[in-house]
């Protein structure tokens, strides 16, 4: 390899993607892609491997997607100049697609007659059909309600458009036009990239490139394998819960991360089956970026100069056994499965807190809402199908700074400005805040969560939220600091029909009223009592802190002007001073699982769920896993056994074994 040229073609590489995904943004129809940037393409190898992935815009989880298993499956030999495939299956494409509403481009790029390079591009469709608008309902247990699915097939031949396809995706959207726009701003990406791989091929010859693609690869896998090795080797071990829709429904997420001299594996054995709800995720049988995207972060940030490409990839083997949340099978519904990856990354942030000698970070607010409408539009009285926002919540505390208020690390989704919501739509946001006092204590503090009240003016508006989480597990402190904030979600809130209602699913809001969404908020990091008194001055004086909090836990004095006294602030902390609180602060609920539920045993559950059948495995974890828990006493290995032969052979219709 040599260094110089290298250099040349990634920073060549990376112009072509940058000014194709700028094409993508410019271009867009839909609210979700042309403000909240829920798209992004890249361009890979003639064999399906990402050697070039944008930075500047749009979204940043999916570097190193598996193209390759739908290259195959089309074949190469059937791939021809002008040609364009399109697809929006999970399954069909193992992984490469990880939710029906993601519609999928793949563009073969020819240099004199010869398959030199494969450009991909995404956006997520804001309506695909299904029985809401969005398409999405965490309640889904099938992906049949979710709406249309496609297998990969040729939208263009030739350079010449399939109508069929065309009008059959249209036909499925309440929003046909718009979602057309997008397609073509896919295609105006692509293009884009044929054109300047073209140009390059032209200067350098096509030997010279595709030896750069290659080379690139190589060049990221090795500042991988470089970083990692900083790892101190060892076997790491972290667990956490994912809330369901309804009231108990959960599922357990397990992850065991190997370190051992520069290679790393991340295995995912003993995550439960997965679920009668829309948080599955399929993710194939290779590494999949959206599930190891805590490490591919951690990647960039000890080495930022690693080139975004599958070759990171190449230095992680992760698994997730295929049947359960994180590598689900058909016909699972999948429309709310970033929760999923959320908590998967938060797996290997647990991990990594274990692996290195100071920790890394608490968990962040663990929410990934994204608020969708049907509602008449304003201007022309049609219902039509919008995004009003996300939000996600504070960011938890890091080991060297605080969290992020209002928004958590692991997403790059932006904000739809308030004039476009009150114009596109019968929506007024009464207010999007700062919520005080949510900041979560530490050395380093939690982001504060965020509030969004929002009035609905038309005579009915129906609203889903897909990706809710954290309202019933709090999202963890480390090395001594506070939990997170539980999230909320309130229907007409200060009025005599105020109520609570937790997570949304779909939200029917008559004329006038109001619903106002607190986020949850991450952890804090380090203790409280060593966090420096100017920092706690200027919370309370910019209106994050009580003076009241403030002393309950930082352990602050104040003077007769109500001034932070450092004297006797020091000498009160060393008097409520406990043993230093190394690893993890969990919420009471979590302790309570615990208790009953140890990993080991927990883990074993849901292994011993995958030999039922398919149909009746989440439905097995769920009885038993509830049923120990109104118990109360810790469940050994021993009797889990019979308790899930019997339970299980009972749900399966079998007769009980004597």
């Amino acid at each position: 390899m040599d260094a110089v040229r290298t250099a040349i073609m990634s920073n060549r590489f990376n112009a072509i993607v940058e000014e194709a995904s700028a094409a993508v943004y410019r271009t867009a129809h839909t609210t979700f892609v042309k403000l909240v940037q829920d798209y992004q393409c890249a361009i890979a190898t003639a064999e399906g491997d990402m050697f070039a992935y944008p930075v500047q815009s749009g979204v940043n989880v999916f570097v190193g997607s598996p193209i390759r298993p739908t290259l195959d499956a089309i074949g190469r030999e059937n791939l021809k100049p002008g040609d364009i495939v399109i697809t929006n299956d999970p399954f069909a494409t193992d992984g490469l697609v990880t939710h029906l509403m993601d519609i999928t481009l793949l563009y073969p790029i020819f240099h004199n007659e010869k398959l030199i390079a494969v450009g991909w591009a995404f956006v997520h469709a804001s309506d695909i059909g299904g029985a809401v608008p969005g398409s999405i309902s965490p309640a889904f247990t099938e992906v049949f309600q979710e709406g249309l699915r496609v297998r990969p097939v040729k939208l263009y031949e030739g350079g010449v458009l399939n109508t069929v396809i065309r009008s059959i995706y249209e036909d499925n959207s309440r929003i046909p036009t718009e979602l057309w726009g997008d397609i073509q701003a896919m295609i105006s990406g692509l293009k884009s990239m044929d054109r300047r791989i073209g140009e390059l091929c032209d200067r350098y010859g096509v030997e010279s490139v595709e030896k750069g693609m290659n080379d690139v690869i190589s060049y990221a896998e090795s500042k991988a394998h470089a970083v990692i090795e900083t790892i101190p080797d060892g076997i790491y071990m972290f667990s956490d819960y994912l809330e369901g829709i309804s009231e108990g429904q959960l599922a357990y997420f397990s992850a065991t991360m190997t370190v051992r001299g520069g290679e790393i594996e991340v295995d995912f054995s003993g995550t439960d089956p997965q679920m009668a709800a829309a948080y599955n995720l399929v993710t194939g049988a290779s590494t999949h970026p959206y599930i190891i995207q805590c490490l591919y972060a951690y990647i960039l940030t000890a080495d930022p100069l690693t080139p975004r490409n599958s070759g990171i990839l190449r230095a992680i083997n992760a698994h997730a056994p295929r049947g359960t949340v994180l590598n689900a099978v058909y016909p699972a519904s999948g429309g709310s499965r970033a929760a999923s990856a959320t908590r998967a990354y938060d797996l290997i942030l647990g991990c990594l807190n274990q692996a290195l000698p100071d920790g890394l970070a608490a968990a962040d607010s663990g929410n990934a809402g994204v608020i969708v409408v049907s509602a008449p539009d304003p201007r022309t009285g049609r219902d039509r199908v919008n995004v009003v926002n996300t939000i996600h919540g504070g960011g938890g505390a890091r080991k060297k700074c605080d969290g992020v208020d209002g928004t958590a690390v692991r997403y790059s989704q932006r904000s739809v400005p308030v004039e476009i919501i009150e114009v596109e739509t019968s929506l007024v946001m009464q207010a999007i805040k700062i919520v005080p006092n949510s900041r979560r204590a530490g050395r380093y503090v939690g982001g504060a969560a965020i509030e969004m009240d929002i009035e609905n003016v038309a005579h009915r508006a129906v609203m889903t939220v897909r990706n809710m989480n954290r309202f019933v597990f709090a999202p963890w402190g480390f090395n001594g600091g506070e939990q997170g904030k539980l999230g909320q979600t309130i229907v007409n809130p200060g009025r005599p029909d105020e109520r609570s209602i937790g997570k949304i699913s779909v939200l029917e809001l008559r004329q006038n009223e109001v619903v106002r969404i607190i986020s949850p908020c991450g952890g804090g990091f380090g203790d409280p009592f060593e966090r420096e008194s100017e920092a706690i001055a200027l919370e309370i004086e910019n209106g994050m802190l009580s003076e009241d909090r403030a002393r309950d836990v930082y352990g602050v004095v104040f003077d007769v002007d109500g001034h932070i006294d450092a004297g006797a602030t020091a000498k009160n902390r060393r008097a409520k001073r406990k043993s230093a609180s190394a690893g993890f602060t969990f919420c009471a609920e979590r302790q309570r699982h615990d208790h009953v539920w140890p990993d080991p045993v927990r883990r074993k559950l849901a292994s011993l769920a995958m030999s039922f059948e398919q149909r009746v495995r989440s439905q097995l974890v769920g009885n038993i896993h509830n049923e120990m828990l109104s118990q109360g006493a810790t469940v050994d290995e021993e009797n889990l056994r019979r308790i899930v032969r019997e339970d299980g052979e009972r749900l399966s219709g079998k007769a009980v074994a004597s």
